[in-house]
């Protein structure tokens, strides 16, 4: 039996239940800003040979908590995990980021697409979950993600990043019963794959709609929004206590929080260009909310920190009628390889200071 949970406060913000603090954990928590993330991948080869060894992915994974008071572990893996297990074949280009070596650009490739098998072609996941879990010991909780069906489409069909996403809104606009087929397999992938981390011991989710922003309003109401309601709608999650709850990020999403909150999750991320307290208005308290401190400002003086992060924290509370429950704080984004370790101590450490009850 796992060991039961020391620290619940992410789980109970996300239920929107009070806390003697507001929960802190941070996007690319574990990565190469820290040396020892640094150390693990020299000595591993690779990014895929740390993602793809459980071992080493759980080592990765609890680097973080052993310098920071986080208050949840975030499972070390990619979100091009599913594409790559469908057969597009991942590698990584230093400087570059992630490509494909086998891209689908048309309708006949999308139909020999299929939905991973979770324990065969993905097992490495679940079984770094399960390592995970076990090294845990009750003492944060553990969330697992995936990329949501548009971003993992975007990054299918352009064959890596893109400045413009020419390739995918061709298609959007040219051939949208392909796009809808390739995005209705991600979903069905998408549901499998978080449903199999949950099973395998994660205990809180995250759906990352990392190109959700570069839609048009009304490309976005129909290539994202419906799929990530999808998700919301069909993956089991429990009920009650043992609820595991879906937190669905995206970038760019500040225009959408209304609909995101009516969508079923639990908890929606938010970047930081939007007003904290504004999204707590627009969102009416039918969500608890994440974020979300402009990734950038780990860059300032401990003192900016702290400031901003008072700031951030007030805002919610602003707008939220003046309670602090329903906040999980975070980044609007990942953090950057060139932080400094020490200036996330400081954010960490003020966040739980400023909003202890």
């Amino acid at each position: 039996m796992p060991a039961p949970l020391k620290n619940d406060r992410l789980l109970r913000a996300l239920r929107r239940e009070p806390v003697d603090r507001t929960p802190v954990w941070l996007m690319r928590q574990a990565g190469r800003y820290l040396p020892e993330y640094r150390a693990t991948r020299a000595k591993a080869g690779s990014f895929l040979a740390m993602a793809k060894n459980p071992d080493i992915a759980c080592e990765v994974t609890l680097q973080p908590l052993a310098r920071f008071d986080l208050d949840a572990a975030i499972l070390f893996s990619d979100i091009l995990t599913i594409p790559d297990a469908m057969g597009l074949d991942l590698y990584f280009v230093e400087g570059e980021g992630p490509k494909f070596r086998h891209p689908v650009r048309d309708a006949a490739a999308i139909a020999k697409l299929g939905v991973p098998d979770m324990e065969t072609d993905l097992g490495y996941v679940m079984d770094a979950v399960r390592v995970i879990r076990r090294e845990l010991d009750g003492r944060v909780p553990l969330i697992g993600f995936s990329g949501s069906p548009w971003t993992l489409a975007c990054y299918m069909v352009e064959g890596g990043g893109s400045k413009d996403f020419a390739r995918i809104k061709a298609m959007a606009l040219n051939d949208p019963k392909a796009l809808h087929a390739l995005l209705s397999v991600n979903t069905d992938a998408v549901i499998a794959y978080l449903s199999a981390q949950r099973a395998a011991g994660a205990q809180a989710l995250q759906v990352f709609d990392t190109w959700g922003g570069v839609l048009s309003p009304a490309m976005y109401r129909e290539f994202s929004l419906p799929y990530l309601g999808r998700i919301a709608r069909e993956l089991p999650r429990g009920d009650g206590a043992d609820r595991t709850p879906l937190i669905l990020f995206g970038k760019g999403n500040a225009a959408y929080l209304d609909e995101l909150s009516r969508s079923g999750a639990e908890g929606v991320g938010v970047d930081w260009l939007v007003e904290l307290g504004e999204a707590a208005r627009r969102t009416g308290g039918r969500v608890a909310l994440q974020g979300n401190l402009d990734p950038a400002t780990l860059y300032g003086a401990p003192e900016a920190i702290r400031a901003e992060a008072r700031r951030a924290l007030d805002s919610y509370r602003d707008g939220n009628g003046g309670s602090r429950e329903g906040h999980v704080f975070n980044l609007g984004h990942g953090m950057s390889p060139d932080m400094d370790p020490a200036h996330v101590g400081v954010l960490v450490d003020e966040v739980h200071a400023y909003s202890a009850r």
